[in-house]
């Protein structure tokens, strides 16, 4: 993969698994070197080889936890300590937890906010600038449909999410004639580890209707890693995600809300 000529480096977050693993195979499939980022470097180490050998690019492993103090200057130090480059950047680390507020751990909160807000914020802040200096370069910044509502029974989740899309559209207008662009990629349910992270199975979410809008992984990950290389600013995947969205954009957000907490209701016995 190249931008304006030069072989792309992408750095991944949350690469272990999921989206961010399909990210990476679809970004190393268009010949982007890969640098995987996620807490444990011995679940990334084969993923690495395998791309590497089959697509005869250059893969590094940075096993970082995001959620402590300081993540991101780490990070930052230990990928120019190896000499690399991010010219793609695609912050897709993030959990969800399933509970009322009020009975949620505080310190999962606390770990959710550092992770989907403040690392992705972080290392947008640090790797931006020289993509600026260098003329070329992407963000993609994984977002959810629940940024664009309130999120009863997952509200820290889906405040955090909103966040994402708030800031991805307005950092991308900053760099609107730059030719560089941020992208807020907006999956609904996906067919990952997600669900089982969150205990989002106890929910009315992952059952009946509502799973006619569950994407598998690759789908999602194609979906975003296309709208990152042509500048989209926000992308929406599938097309009952978009339809959902659509009508919650046209509804009170006090209704939006009563609606949520029914879907995401715990499932009776």
């Amino acid at each position: 993969m190249n931008l304006h000529g030069t072989r792309s480096t992408a750095l991944v977050t949350g690469a272990s698994g999921g989206i961010g693993e399909a990210m990476a195979r679809q970004l190393a499939a268009r010949g982007a070197n890969l640098i995987l980022v996620a807490r444990s470097a011995a679940r990334l180490q084969t993923l690495v080889e395998e791309l590497a050998q089959q697509h005869g690019i250059r893969a590094e492993v940075i096993a970082t936890d995001l959620s402590g103090p300081g993540a991101g200057e780490s990070l930052q130090n230990e990928v120019e300590a190896r000499g690399l480059q991010v010219d793609l950047l695609v912050n897709n680390a993030g959990f969800g937890g399933f509970s009322e507020f009020a009975r949620q751990d505080a310190q999962e909160i606390s770990e959710m906010i550092a992770v989907n807000v403040t690392a992705l914020t972080d290392l947008t802040r640090r790797f931006l600038p020289a993509m600026l200096q260098r003329g070329r370069g992407r963000v993609l910044n994984v977002a959810s449909t629940a940024g664009f509502v309130p999120g009863p029974l997952m509200a820290v989740y889906y405040a955090t999410k909103a966040y994402v899309l708030s800031f991805s559209e307005a950092v991308n207008e900053e760099l609107r004639g730059t030719g560089l662009s941020v992208t807020a990629l907006c999956p609904g349910p996906v067919e990952t580890g997600f669900q089982d992270a969150a205990t989002l199975n106890e929910s009315r979410l992952m059952s009946g209707v509502t799973r006619l809008a569950v994407l598998d992984v690759d789908t999602v990950a194609r979906t975003g890693v296309e709208a990152m290389l042509r500048g989209q600013g926000v992308a929406v995947a599938g097309l009952a995600n978009k339809v959902q969205v659509s009508s919650f954009r046209l509804l009170p957000r006090s209704v939006a809300a009563r609606i949520i907490a029914g879907v995401q209701a715990r499932r009776g016995p």
